[in-house]
């Protein structure tokens, strides 16, 4: 079981992107929660790496001490279990279903499900604390 002090401080973050027609992309990066009042603020940094190009990314969320996930415009995303587990997000007309493993913690994955008219992906998120050099 996993608290939001857990998740504080930078991960490295890597992302892989399974599109139902084939296509994949792939995204390398951080992922930062810094302690901000009763909760934590998430941001996700990094390039996406399309078979076409690469973009740098970034996105924000904001955690609460509920594991409660919410966007950066205040809007409710989705709440992580604890003990890890599934969730999902109905972004109408798309759903998002998630589910998320901490049985390698700190290492832990989020795989998301994504289905509707215009999305048909499968995401899986892999978080590691990163190594400190060695002096």
């Amino acid at each position: 079981m996993v608290d939001l002090d857990a998740f504080f401080g930078e991960w490295r973050l890597e992302r892989e992107i399974r599109h139902h027609d084939g296509s994949t992309a792939r995204f390398e990066g951080t992922a930062l929660w810094i302690p901000k009042g009763m909760g934590a603020h998430n941001i996700e940094r990094g390039t996406l790496v399309m078979p076409q190009a690469r973009y740098s990314a970034e996105r924000r969320y904001r955690w609460d001490r509920a594991l409660r996930v919410h966007f950066e415009d205040g809007r409710f995303f989705h709440q992580v279990p604890a003990e890890g587990g599934a969730a999902q997000h109905w972004c109408d007309p798309d759903r998002y279903e998630v589910l998320y493993d901490f049985k390698a913690w700190p290492a832990w994955t989020a795989r998301w499900h994504v289905s509707g008219p215009r999305k048909d992906y499968v995401l899986v998120s892999r978080y590691v604390r990163p190594v400190a050099p060695k002096l």
